[in-house]
């Protein structure tokens, strides 16, 4: 009998716990793995996801140095990288590859709420798709976040150079190999250069 080999960086492990029950609990989880990327959905499976590799994590960088840079000049919101988790209000904890909140949303937080994983869901949110990312799972988690109040999302797909625009009560727009694309005006003034992505 043959057996088939899958190369296991692309399958994220998934395992429902009876034991992580509270956000302190998933809290840390995450801190005591590091390593990994952990999300966990609103049905309470937990989703461990290897480190990006270097090309993606380079381009990852590019696009949350822009996203910063922006931020720091337009002073309405503050921006988040990929190493930061939110509580969604369905109950999902997830860590989009960029975010932006706006302050006036996150200075009603608690410096508690801060400190973990924030209850809230950002304003702007962006994933960015790795060779390792099913299209459809992320297709999905951007239904997710404009559901649980974002109000923009970006899905970059660097393998087809398309990017899925998602918006509330607006149909799916799906850009082909555009050199960049403007936020507004959600985040007015916001243009990433996607040639520095692709």
């Amino acid at each position: 009998m043959t057996g088939i080999i899958i190369p296991i960086e692309f399958i994220p492990l998934t395992m429902r716990s009876q034991e992580i029950t509270t956000d302190d609990q998933f809290f840390a989880l995450c801190q005591a793995n590091r390593d990994l990327r952990i999300e966990r959905t609103a049905q309470g499976e937990v989703i461990f996801m290897s480190p990006t590799g270097a090309e993606t994590g380079n381009r990852n960088s590019k696009l949350t140095q822009q996203l910063a840079n922006w931020t720091d000049t337009d002073g309405t919101g503050i921006g988040f990288d990929s190493s930061t988790g939110f509580i969604l209000p369905n109950g999902a904890k997830r860590s989009p590859d960029a975010a932006w909140i706006k302050l006036s949303r996150w200075q009603l937080l608690s410096l508690e709420q801060k400190a973990k994983f924030a209850p809230i869901c950002p304003d702007f949110v962006v994933e960015l798709r790795s060779v390792s990312d099913r299209l459809s799972d992320l297709q999905e988690k951007m239904v997710e976040y404009i559901e649980n109040g974002a109000t923009l999302g970006w899905l970059i797909d660097r393998t087809t150079k398309k990017v899925y625009v998602y918006r509330p009560q607006l149909d799916l727009e799906c850009l082909d190999h555009p050199k960049s694309i403007d936020a507004s005006p959600h985040l007015q003034g916001f243009n990433l250069n996607l040639e520095k992505i692709w």
